[in-house]
């Protein structure tokens, strides 16, 4: 759009000179909460249901409001109030239609959004139950050269200006003489978010972040210090700690990453930890990641009853409705995404490991493919998007919930194809022989009581949620409807 040619003409100092003024905040913050209304609930392109569309409005709203308080009482630096208005805002929520265009031109749909990537294995801690199952000793790095290329290709082929990294710990990536932040810079018109430990933001390490501006951490914590260090090492709350000061004394914006399970699903979403985290600590944004038994030491004791897993939902539901603050829960954001976001949906993503292994999900650590394969036979990314094996997942998606008329989308309290649906995941993963990650994934497939324990836990998330979705999400706004449409007729 020429706005965004036009913003990024404009020099740091005019934005900040024109970012000053509490009137013209309030002007921007208006004019984009209406765009975001008539898109999402007024225009509703592809019919989702109504009560799913007022809620993702409100989510995003509340990133609106979240951004302009930041502005507002100075806590982001120059070069990130840039980039984000510029690269997120602009780019990523306003730019959609113009960014997607030709992709959709030529294929009949949206392409994914993002990518989600793992550039190294390594990590300076040893959680337990790691998806990942890092530590300091893993050598596992994807090059710079195809670091470099899959962003510049999802770009080019999609539209997407939005990466994830994750890890091992991203901070440690290195290849020969490049590291993280020569990515980030070689990349501008990207932004990025990045799931980190945190113990490593000195800072000097910070005011890197503040000097490329296209970078927001998400800190792992688990609860307060004991939970944090009972699962990520003593001393860890403190050096977590140190880094959300460091970061803000450098002006860059940050969030929280949060592992639910059955020890800890009472405290995340308190109202005294929810203040402690947003409030006091000033984090931005946050993402609840509710264990998953995939990585080290695969077990799944440790896993949210599914009890707790309905009261978060419901916390979730009231932080998001009742506040400002952007908080989701991964499994149980399924309103926010319309279901799955995973094999490359419109709209979704995909996962790159640091050995090239294409995932569809961070979660659903099973693969066909292989990036540095395909760049060695003169393939793109578009052919994993494209694979028999993505495919049948986005079938599977469609027939659920996204390609399904309002009055018809099944329960997306329970959207994920692993976690809440064991029993269509595996069949997949069985019909297309997809390999896991690590040795962890490979050997939880074949065992009989892993997968007996994982299709229970999906059906009876499903036997407490199914009422609860009909009611609330179907029928209600038929109800609404229909009460409006007979106060119309009566007046």
């Amino acid at each position: 759009m020429d706005y965004l040619n036009a913003w990024n003409k404009i020099s740091t100092e005019s934005i900040d000179l024109l970012l000053r003024s509490e009137a013209i905040r309030k002007v921007v913050l208006k004019k984009g909460n209406d765009m975001l209304y008539e898109h999402i609930v007024l225009v509703n392109e592809d019919q989702r249901p109504q009560a799913i569309q007022e809620a993702r409005f409100k989510l995003l709203q509340n990133l609106m409001h979240t951004l302009k308080d930041a502005i507002a009482d100075g806590r982001l630096c120059a070069k990130v109030r840039k980039a984000l208005l510029g690269n997120l805002i602009g780019r990523v929520v306003m730019d959609e239609k113009e960014r997607t265009a030709a992709f959709r031109r030529l294929h009949g749909f949206l392409p994914p959004a993002f990518l989600t990537i793992g550039p190294t294995k390594r990590c300076n801690l040893m959680c337990t139950g790691c998806y990942a199952a890092s530590s300091s000793d893993n050598a596992e790095t994807l090059s710079y050269e195809v670091f470099n290329r899959i962003i510049r290709e999802k770009r080019e082929l999609w539209g997407s200006h939005f990466t994830v990294i994750t890890g091992g710990e991203p901070l440690l990536y290195r290849d020969g003489k490049h590291t993280l932040f020569d990515v980030l810079e070689n990349n501008r018109d990207n932004f990025f978010m990045m799931y980190t430990n945190g113990t490593l933001i000195t800072k000097d390490m910070a005011e890197r972040m503040a000097d490329c501006g296209n970078l927001i951490p998400a800190i792992s914590v688990e609860g307060y210090e004991k939970e944090t260090d009972g699962r990520r090492g003593a001393g860890t709350f403190k050096r977590i700690m140190t880094a959300m000061e460091n970061l803000r004394q450098a002006g860059v914006p940050f969030g929280v990453s949060i592992t639910a399970t059955k020890n800890n699903a009472d405290i995340v979403l308190s109202e005294e930890y929810v203040d402690f985290y947003f409030r006091d600590q000033g984090a931005m944004f946050g993402w609840i990641f509710q264990y998953m038994p995939i990585g080290r030491s695969i077990s799944t004791e440790l896993m949210i009853t599914p009890e707790q897993r309905l009261a978060l939902f419901q916390r979730q539901q009231q932080i998001i409705r009742e506040t400002n603050i952007f908080l989701v829960d991964f499994w149980n954001g399924g309103l926010y995404s319309v279901g799955c976001l995973s094999a490359g949906r419109p709209g979704g993503y995909f996962y790159i490991d640091w050995n090239g292994n294409v995932a569809p999900c961070v979660f659903m650590p099973y693969y066909k493919e292989n990036v540095n394969d395909l760049y060695n036979q003169d393939k793109t990314l578009n052919d994993v998007l494209f694979s028999p094996y993505f495919r049948a997942i986005r079938n599977w998606q469609d027939s659920y919930s996204y390609g399904q008329p309002p009055d018809k989308v099944n329960n997306l309290i329970t959207p994920c194809f692993l976690r809440d649906h064991f029993n269509q995941a595996f069949v997949t993963i069985q019909n297309f022989q997809a390999k896991g990650l690590d040795e962890n994934a490979a050997e939880a497939i074949e065992d009989p009581e892993y997968c007996r324990k994982m299709a229970a836990y999906g059906q009876t998330v499903r036997d407490l949620t199914n009422e609860i979705w009909q009611e609330e999400y179907l029928d209600q706004p038929k109800k609404r409807a229909a009460a409006l449409t007979q106060k119309g007729n009566v007046h």
